[in-house]
């Protein structure tokens, strides 16, 4: 598909589940309430100099943050399978599975960045010079492109080792094509650029309102980004 044709399904596509979309913006506000009610409660602890009621919010706001936000990667995973399939539909809601491939996708993201920091710290000890920069400037970025291939793998097998395969992952952007992935990320952080600092003068006008609009903007963009990316890796 050329870029035209994918942000324009793309833009469009998560008013096609309302019910979902509204259910993971229910979702996404308490996400937001979640942290900051730990935030809070880390500062009062602190205040009160309560160790007891300084790790009790900690660890319950850690872990129902993390929950939801797991649970809400997971679906936008199913989002960009269901864009790598063209299907015009949603994804059904499914927790427990999107809650695992959540956590699936954090190990995905933890292993292809810690691949280029590893290759670079081992040249910096050997060559102690600046070529050693380029190169891990370059490392970062093929692992970055290589990351988006492996989080579309990963959505359409739900397999971890199939995303785990970097130089897999990184064949398939020659596949989809060097140049249209990059064109991709910038007209995707344009378009997500705009519709914040749209969000941002609403802000400025009415807090209240502002806030609401940046918690459902914010499952928006979840909903556009992984419809767009799945789109971009269906010629794969």
């Amino acid at each position: 598909m050329e870029l035209g044709e994918i942000f324009s399904d793309a833009l469009a596509y998560p008013f096609s589940n309302i019910k979902a979309l509204v259910l993971y913006v229910i979702l996404g506000i308490i996400l937001g309430i979640a942290i900051a009610g730990t935030l809070v409660g880390v500062l009062a602890g602190v205040t009160a100099d309560n160790v007891w009621a300084l790790a009790g919010s900690g660890i319950i706001g850690i872990i129902i943050s993390l929950v939801i936000g797991f649970v809400i990667t997971g679906y936008e995973l199913d989002i960009i399978k269901y864009g790598i399939d063209r299907r015009a539909d949603s994804p059904g809601i499914d927790f427990v599975r999107q809650f695992i491939n959540g956590v699936k996708y954090l190990v995905v993201n933890i292993v292809y960045m810690i691949i280029p920091i590893i290759i670079t710290a081992v040249l910096s000890v050997i060559f102690q010079n600046w070529i050693v920069t380029i190169v891990g400037v370059i490392l970062a970025i093929i692992f970055s492109l290589a990351l988006i291939m492996a989080q579309c793998r990963l959505a359409k097998t739900d397999e971890l080792g199939n995303a785990l395969a970097v130089g897999e992952a990184i064949g398939d952007i020659s596949r989809v094509g060097f140049l249209k992935v990059i064109l991709f990320i910038i007209i995707l952080a344009i378009i997500s650029f705009i519709l914040f600092f749209i969000c941002g003068l609403i802000a400025q006008w009415n807090s209240t309102v502002g806030g609401i609009i940046l918690g459902i903007l914010s499952v928006y963009l979840v909903f556009f980004v992984g419809r767009a990316t799945g789109l971009l890796y269906s010629d794969v």
